[in-house]
Parts: C-alpha cells; structure tokens; sequence
C-alpha cells in the first residue's frame, strides 16, 4: 500500500467518523425535542422494560437480573472488539427508546458522553455500571502503577474493572439500581435475581482463589493489550502484556524484542493470546521464545458463535481458569 493510498484511507475514515459524529447529534437534538409530555419509554409490545448495554459483562449481568420481565440487548455487535467501537445514529435511536442505558464507565467507552448528552433524562434512564469501583491507573506502555483511584479520575485509568469480582459484584448493584428504579412494579423479583447472580460471582471467585492457591508460576504473559491487571492484583499474580490498554495501541520493535527475551528468562512455557484479536503476533512471539500458546478471554465482547450458544460470563471465567491453571503449572488442591 502507497504512501498515498495510506494518507487517503485515512482521510477517509476521517470523514467517516466526523460525518457519524453529525448524525448523531442531529438524532440527539431530535430526540431531545421531542418533549416530556410523552410515556417514559417506547415498551416492547409486550410491556416489559426495554435495556440497552453496551459490552457483554453488562449485557449478562443485565440479562439474569432481567429475567424473563425485561428486555435486553447488547450495543456492541458481537465479535467486534470494543476498544474500536463507534456507535451509529441508529444504536442513539435504540437508547432512546428503551427504559435503560447501561454503560461501563468513561474510560471503556467514551464515546457514551456524547450518547448520554442526547438522552432524554425523563424518558431513559443512565446508569454507570463502574461508578464507585477502585480503578488501578496504568503507564502508556501497560505497566501497573500500583495506585488506584475513584473513578471520577481519567487519564491512564484501567477501564478493565469487571475483571475483579468485587467490582463485577458491585456492577451487579449499580445494575439493579437502575432497574428497580425503571420498573419499580418488578423490583423484588429483579432484587431475587441479583442476589442469586452475586452468589454465583463469590462462588466464581471461590474457585478462583483456590484453584490459583498453589502454582508452580506466578506471572503470566500476554501477547495482548493490557486487560488482565485486576485479575493478576487479585490472585496475588505478577502480570506482563506486550501493548498498552488500549488494544489499538502498537508495540514498538525494541517492546516486542523485550518480551521475547522476558519470556526466554522467565522461563515460562506459555505465551497467552487474547480473544477476538488475531493471534498472530501472539504466535510470532511465541514462536521465537519456544513456547506455546493459550487463549485468555477479557470478556469484553463474545464471538458470534458463543453468543448464539448463550455463553455466560462466568463460564468465560471458568474457561479462563482452566487455561491459566494450565500455563502457571498448577497443582490441584
């Protein structure tokens, strides 16, 4: 590909993006005109309360608090990687006609403050899933500072948070808020889902604590964007990842050159690749420090396949288990 050639698909994408920006301010104004004196939301034909999410940890935390009573839906087109996502003027056309709109945090999506500028307060209800979660700041280069923050902080915050179980159990409440408060008529039998969805985070977290308790490895390295950091503080693990946060981010030459050699001294036997992202630089790594090569999902979105089966977050979770049980040498307890 051309200089050139380069230079105008840029320019193209560009344009794209600015022309996407128009539309969606100009459905923003429109639905902003569109005057309180109307129903709080457009219902399913059925009546149940409709909920927009945007990334697949709120869409499944949703869905079980859901239940059978409300409608649910994921932003996010499956297989898609999230750190790219741009919302259309029709996904602004879906929030706005729904009951509910739950988001990440800033961080994850911050295309959602342009979104949340044109929602009708007296027809949808906002809720941000990460708010009051301890956040880990991190260097550009996707090393941990060890510092945490609240989350009105920005900047090289960790936007990963689902990742510990605490605040995934704490997304779960922010969650239930917003339905309760949406569909108060329903309010018990949402508050029934969610204790038994929390439940089943702390057994998650059980088997967790236990199966990662005695392994012969306690630093696991990524081929990938760093998005492994709060599992790793949570299991007392050391974790390395070849790029930043962002998974558009690109790894220098002289990063990729450090890894395979951190690899070669660590003396590690897997090199972890990430889902949704093409292993192939994974691969390449993996090759030249003579290891192999396992999958970790961030749960950030699911392939096409996996959402059509109904995969859960917490199954995610255990595959994820078994995999880094694997490469870190664990013994069973």
């Amino acid at each position: 590909m051309t200089h050139d050639s380069i230079h105008q698909e840029n320019v193209t994408c560009s344009f794209r993006r600015a022309l996407a920006a128009l539309c969606l301010a100009l459905i923003a104004l429109l639905a902003a005109c569109g005057g309180t004196d109307g129903p709080r939301t457009t219902p399913p034909a059925d009546g149940r309360l409709r909920v927009v999410t945007t990334l697949f940890p709120l869409y499944d935390f949703a869905r079980s608090i859901a239940g059978e009573r409300a409608q649910v839906s994921m932003l996010l087109p499956p297989g898609m990687e999230p750190h790219s996502f741009e919302p259309r003027p029709d996904d602004m056309l879906r929030i706005n006609s729904a009951g509910l709109f739950v988001y990440t945090n800033p961080v994850m999506e911050p295309w959602a403050a342009r979104i949340i500028q044109g929602v009708d307060p007296n027809r949808v209800r906002v809720i941000n899933a990460g708010q009051g979660a301890g956040y880990r700041t991190v260097t550009p280069d996707g090393d941990a500072d060890g510092h945490e923050h609240g989350h009105q902080h920005a900047g090289a915050l960790d936007p990963h948070i689902w990742l510990d179980l605490d605040n995934a159990q704490l997304m779960v409440d922010n969650i239930l808020s917003g339905f309760t408060a949406a569909d108060p008529v329903n309010a018990a039998y949402y508050r029934g889902n969610a204790s038994a969805l929390k439940s089943r985070l702390a057994d998650l977290d059980r088997r967790y604590r236990g199966g990662l308790a005695s392994c012969e490895r306690r630093e696991f390295l990524h081929g990938g964007h760093y998005a492994f950091g709060y599992l790793a503080r949570r299991y007392n693990l050391a974790y390395r990842s070849l790029s930043g946060v962002s998974s558009e981010s690109e790894p220098s030459a002289a990063r990729m050159a450090a890894m395979v050699r951190h690899i070669r001294e660590s003396g590690a036997q897997y090199l972890f690749a990430e889902e949704l992202l093409s292993p192939r630089l994974t691969e390449t790594l993996a090759a030249e420090a003579g290891v192999r090569v396992l999958r970790l999902h961030g749960g950030h979105n699911l392939a096409l396949d996996d959402f059509r089966a109904g995969v859960t977050f917490i199954s995610l979770m255990d595959r994820n288990l078994v995999n880094l049980q694997k490469g870190l040498a664990c013994r069973p307890k």
